[in-house]
């Protein structure tokens, strides 16, 4: 028996919200024509339309409203609403059905909710909140500094929304950000059981005039900061007299242990000639973000992240 069963005020208020949500954007949309074979009809049960009907009134309602309401109502509404049909259509309103995907898709459910999850889950990554939501872990040498791009004796970032950077001194500068999962609204089954791809970019730079070393670290940790996977490559040392560009650095954990419940990212460094004043590693464009991309039949295969 469905919940809603025992109590029909609630059941109604569900139902009264599905349809008055779907059938107000359905009727201002070239899909209201669907139902003009039925406008006849003085009195129709909802019940009663076309499951292609149900399907596209269906995919203009608002996902949360779909899982917490409209399948409550009753088992057709239910079972209409976990057709994949209802998320591939919902997916194609909202643009997230990619050629490269459409034929690898295994829950079109899931691929609409990582879709509309996906953001940067790094908070100011640019700097231009000077060092909000950043923890400085080592903050040593005259300490971290928040510059303007290009920056002396620097090249200007590819993309040219980027306009600010961090930088290190000759003393070790470590800055760290930790990222909760289920506040950025990454359920636990989700996590455990789809474990889609966590993808991590960084970007980091020299001065030409000034050597440096920069390091990056990643812990995917569990509920009690436990460090299951961790991506600590070599750090990388940057001669003086460098091209003084822009590189970036990847990676991504996929097929990672169950109950990944926090992101840990460390980067940082510092100068290699101990110069006073900002002469070390330049930091900016960090990223997290969790694709869909694990959520394949033919995942392209990758060196798995370090367990521990």
């Amino acid at each position: 028996m469905s919940p809603y069963d025992a109590n029909p005020l609630a059941r109604w208020r569900a139902a009264r919200c599905c349809i008055f949500s779907g059938y107000h954007l359905l009727r201002r949309s070239h899909s209201r024509r669907l139902l003009e074979p039925w406008a006849h009809r003085k009195m129709a049960n909802i019940g009663d339309l076309p499951e292609d009907v149900l399907v596209e009134l269906f995919s203009l309602v608002p996902a949360r409203e779909l899982i917490c309401n409209c399948q409550l109502v009753c088992v057709l509404w239910r079972d209409v609403i976990n057709l994949a049909t209802v998320w591939k259509r919902k997916c194609q309103r909202e643009g997230f059905n990619h050629e490269k995907w459409d034929k690898t898709i295994q829950d079109w459910k899931i691929f609409y909710f990582l879709c509309s999850l996906k953001k940067n889950l790094l908070k100011n990554p640019c700097a231009e909140e000077s060092f909000q939501f950043w923890t400085l872990k080592s903050n040593e040498g005259d300490e971290w500094k928040v510059e303007d791009l290009p920056g002396e004796h620097g090249r200007d970032f590819p993309s040219p929304h980027v306009r600010k950077y961090f930088v290190t001194s000759y003393g070790q500068c470590l800055k760290v950000q930790l990222i909760d999962l289920k506040k950025e609204g990454y359920w636990d089954q989700l996590m455990d059981e789809i474990r889609p791809d966590i993808v991590v970019k960084d970007w980091y730079a020299a001065r030409f005039d000034c050597g440096c070393r920069y390091e990056l670290r990643v812990q995917l940790l569990s509920a009690d900061y436990i460090v299951l996977h961790e991506f600590c490559p070599e750090p990388v040392v940057i001669e003086q007299w460098s091209d003084a560009e822009w590189r970036e650095i990847s990676y991504t954990f996929h097929n990672y242990k169950a109950g990944v419940r926090h992101i840990l990212f460390e980067h940082g460094g510092k100068d290699t000639q101990y110069w006073a004043g900002w002469y070390g590693c330049r930091v900016t464009n960090s990223s997290i973000t969790i694709e869909p991309g694990g959520h394949r039949r033919e995942a392209t295969s990758q060196t798995p992240a370090r367990s521990t």
